[in-house]
């Protein structure tokens, strides 16, 4: 039986999919995909294709539905097909692989991880924003808006990163900037701390707003600036 793939689908863009990823998806007779996977991506694939994604605000119960997902991927690997798992960006950064991987492993059902580039990293090569620079950054902080909501403790660490000299990022943040931001300022003490905000990236429609710690919630809110988007912190673009 073939192993069954989970395969990280990168920001959106198809060319910025390993050659591996590309040749799994093409040759899947079932991919189960996310939300933010491209469609680009998805006609790569003449297989069956799954919609188990979820969207912000979606309120359905998390734990019953990865197990459905898990159900899912081993029913098919045992029908004998070849099933891709397709994530949006790289499986292990926010994408939830460590579940499937681990009921996978319980089942004894064997798998591969075949990684994808990562919203904030391509967003960094993408828009010429050097996110570790000699001299300036020698670290970079992969982290979750969702941190914002349900840790203070973890938002200030967070804020003395950057303040050490450290770029951050931040997944899901667009939504959590009343939260953010005043922490990383009441930390930092520092109002022109660089922000970008990257959204889409990758696609036809990518965008980015750029300002600092003192003027980006005032920027968004008269921006059209589009989900799902990261936020990069502490390092300037080159322009």
């Amino acid at each position: 039986m073939y192993p069954v793939a989970i395969v990280g689908a990168g920001p959106g863009d198809p060319e910025l999919l390993t050659v591996k990823a590309s040749r799994l998806i093409k040759n899947a007779d079932v991919v189960l995909h996310d939300n933010l996977v491209s469609d680009a991506i998805l006609a790569i694939s003449n297989g069956e294709k799954i919609y188990v994604g979820r969207k912000f605000g979606d309120t359905s119960d998390q734990i019953e539905r990865q197990q459905k997902i898990n159900e899912l991927l081993a029913s098919y690997h045992l029908q004998g097909k070849k099933v891709v798992r397709l994530k949006s960006g790289d499986p292990y950064i926010y994408g939830r692989a460590a579940e499937e991987a681990r009921y996978l492993t319980e089942k004894e059902i064997p798998f591969q991880v075949i990684p994808g580039i990562s919203a904030a990293l391509a967003a960094a090569n993408i828009f010429n924003i050097p996110i570790t620079e000699r001299n300036k950054s020698n670290a970079m902080l992969i982290c979750t808006a969702h941190t914002a909501d349900y840790s203070f403790e973890q938002l200030t660490g967070i804020a003395h990163m950057l303040k050490a000299g450290n770029t951050i990022s931040i997944y899901m943040g667009l939504k959590s900037l009343h939260r953010i931001i005043p922490k990383l300022l009441e930390v930092c003490k520092d109002d022109t701390i660089p922000v970008t905000i990257a959204s889409r990236v990758s696609r036809e429609d990518q965008a980015t707003l750029t300002g600092t710690l003192g003027t980006i919630q005032e920027l968004v809110t008269y921006s059209d600036i589009q989900m799902p988007a990261v936020l990069l912190i502490g390092a300037d673009p080159i322009v």
